[in-house]
This record gives structure tokens, sequence and C-alpha cells, in this order.
């Protein structure tokens, strides 16, 4: 990124005042950028990091460690369609359905809309969760206690890794933790994004924490506290709650949450209060409601940053939001009626997936139009099935946050 606060270099003065000017100069924006120069530089294969632009820009930096965001008006500029990692590139395209009452995991062929396989994982398995590095899916079995790996290069489950209560995961934006989501246990549980060894446990003051997304800067993460209503702010580094405050609907229960593009408003889906809650994740003030439609659950951006999915599972819709003017410019009717509930979109954009949490199906829309393309009989069940591969650099998680 070039540095738009330039040093201004005079042009008067004798020509011997010069070098000492440069000199001085060189120092103070070598100071500026926090990097060396000369034989103190970056090291060989480094990627150098944005060049510091004053005190203003010291305050925007972000989580150490933290891949630095491409383009810092639009968290999803890296999610173009089909702009696939060259360690995922090669992955075959599939849909991987988790189904929480068959304990199994159906793998769909988007092309021809069937299922190809039925992989056999633990007890309950809620969300499926591609890893940090886009490498390994996440099996998230919650009444089982552990994780199953699945190798999207074979599509082979691994040996289930031993995780209490992992009804969902993230992991933070430098790559440091797996997140775990201790549903029942009232906790954040941070672990090696690795082996899942505990770093730290984390007990939370409120019930259900299940869904949550971080930051531009990565510095904090906001969690759904699903059945005491509640909202959490956690400081990502230090690994404690820093706020909390209860939503203002009585029965709230919050589900998906989902930064704007512009990283300056949040959205959280409310299946009890039938719409969104929207706020200033940076204030954490009291956040205002947007009706959407009955049980809405689910919370998608589209590939090119203008529109939000949202799934309303009570009724069998989908509500497009407009990220530029915040107003819904759309409803989606699945065809014959459904109960969409998490999902992804597909790498080149086109297709919407969700799963039918109450009707054993899965569904696929066209994201233009809408149409409903397909519905694949699945498992009993499913729940937070991921779309893969997708474009992006690192995944934060849940069924596929990519940045």
């Amino acid at each position: 990124m070039a540095d738009r606060n330039r040093i201004p270099v005079r042009t008067t003065g004798s020509r011997a005042a010069r070098p000492v000017r440069r000199a001085a100069l060189l120092a103070v924006a070598c100071a500026l950028v926090a990097a060396g120069c000369g034989s103190g530089g970056p090291s060989a294969g480094k990627s150098p990091q944005p060049a510091a632009q004053g005190p203003r820009q010291a305050v925007q930096q972000g989580l150490p460690g933290m891949p630095p965001p491409l383009d810092r008006r639009d968290l999803y500029a890296a999610d173009r369609p089909n702009r696939l990692a060259p360690q995922v590139k090669a992955f075959p395209s599939r849909v991987y359905v988790p189904n929480t009452g068959s304990d199994t995991v159906s793998v769909i062929d988007p092309k021809t809309y069937k299922v190809i396989e039925t992989i056999p994982v633990g007890v309950q398995p809620q969300h499926v969760v591609p890893s940090w590095d886009m490498k390994t899916l996440w099996v998230n079995n919650d009444r089982g206690h552990d994780l199953t790996p699945i190798d999207p290069a074979t599509g082979k489950a691994g040996k289930p890794v031993k995780v209490h209560d992992p009804y969902n995961l993230y992991f933070t934006p430098d790559g440091k933790y797996a997140v775990v989501m201790a549903s029942m246990d009232k906790q954040l549980v941070f672990r090696d994004p690795h082996t899942m060894k505990v770093r730290k446990a984390l007990p939370v003051n409120c019930a259900g924490v299940n869904h949550a997304d971080f930051s531009p800067d990565g510095k904090y993460f906001i969690v759904s506290c699903e059945f005491s209503g509640e909202l959490l702010k956690v400081d990502t580094a230090k690994m404690e709650v820093i706020g909390k405050q209860k939503l203002p609907f009585e029965g709230a229960m919050p589900q998906d949450v989902k930064i704007s593009p512009d990283g300056k408003t949040w959205y959280v889906a409310d299946m009890m209060a039938d719409g969104v809650w929207i706020l200033n994740g940076d204030t954490f003030g009291r956040p205002k409601l947007l009706p959407t439609g009955k049980g809405t659950h689910g919370l998608y951006v589209s590939r090119d940053s203008r529109h939000m999915y949202i799934s309303n599972r009570g009724e069998g819709t989908i509500s497009l939001l407009d990220f530029r003017t915040g107003e819904l410019v759309g409803k989606w009717h699945i065809r014959g009626g459904g109960s969409p509930d998490m999902g992804g979109v597909s790498a080149d954009g086109n297709v919407l997936w969700l799963s039918g949490r109450y009707n054993s199906e899965v569904y696929a829309l066209d994201t233009h139009t809408g149409k409903t393309l397909a519905k694949i009989k699945v498992g009993l069940g499913p729940h937070g099935l991921a779309v893969y591969p997708q474009p992006g650099r690192y995944s934060l998680g849940h069924t596929g946050i990519f940045r």
C-alpha cells in the first residue's frame, strides 16, 4: 500500500545540508513503518507489512500475525468468484452435510445434486468447519465430544480428536487459536488449532454460546448466546469477555453473526424475534431489529459483497439485504416449503446451499433469481453444511467465513 502520509522533502537550503536531511528523513520513515533499513530489513521470503500512516494508522493496525486485509473497504475482497487459494484449488467441489440425528455426514456432488457418499462420524454432528489454513474440515460432534477431521482432497475421514462439547468452532484471525463454542459447558475454549489441546478455558456468564464473527482488525469478536438472549464481546488476544448485553426482546434467541463488508455494522439473526439485530460492534451499543421472517437463522454474504442472504427457517424463505442501503430488497420462497438453516455460497457465487433442518433435505437456490434448483434428501436433522472449497485466504471457522 502506498504511504499517503509521505514526509515532505524541502527543496530549499544548501546542497551540503541535503544528505544530512535525507539521512534524518530516512531514519524517521524507518521508525514510522517499523521496518528495518539496509541490513536490518525484513527477512527474505516474508511479505512486507503495509507502511504505517502516522498515529491514526497505528490505531487501526490489526491483531499481530493476522493477514492484512486486501481492501480495507471490503472485508470479503478475497472471496470473489472462483478465487481459490493454491492449497485448495485441487480439491473436488463438494457439499458436506452434518446430520445431527443420523450421526453421519452426507457428501453431495454439486454438479449432479446427488449424495455420492455417507460418512459415519460421532454423536450429534452440528457443523462442518474449514480449518484456518483451509486444509482440513472439522466435523463438530457435539454430544460425542470429539471432532472428526475430513481431508477435502480425498473426502476421507481421519481419527477423531477428543474435544468436549464442540457445538461450533472458530479460528482467531492470526491462526493462533481454535475457539470452541462449548454451549452446554458455558465456555469459550481456546485450543491449539492443529492438536486441539486446551490453551485457555474461558467461562462465560450466559447460556448457549453458538455463533460469532470477528472485527476488521481481529482484535475482538462478538458471540451470540442462544438460550439467554445475550451477546458477548470478547478480546481476542487477552481471551477475555470485555462486554455483555441482553437483547431488547423477551425470549430472544440469537443465532448467526455476520459483519458488513465495510466492517462498520454487525448483524445477528434471531429466530424468536424473527429478524436481524443491527449494531455497532465498536461501541457495542443497543441494537435495532430489522424484521425479516419467521425463525431467522443463517447469514451469508454474496460473492460481490453487495447482498446478504438471510435464511428464515420458520417460513421456508430467504430474505435479501442490500449492504449499501441497509434495506431488504427481496424474498425467495423455497419451492414446496422447507426449513432453511445453515450453509454457504458456491465458489462461483451462483448457488446458495442451505440445510433443511426439519425436512431431512438440502436446498440449492439460484443466487440471481432465487429459484429452487434442487431439494436433496439427506439424513436426519441436517445442520451446518459446508460448501467446499470456497474462495479466500484463510478461514475464521463456522461453515466457512473466509477473508
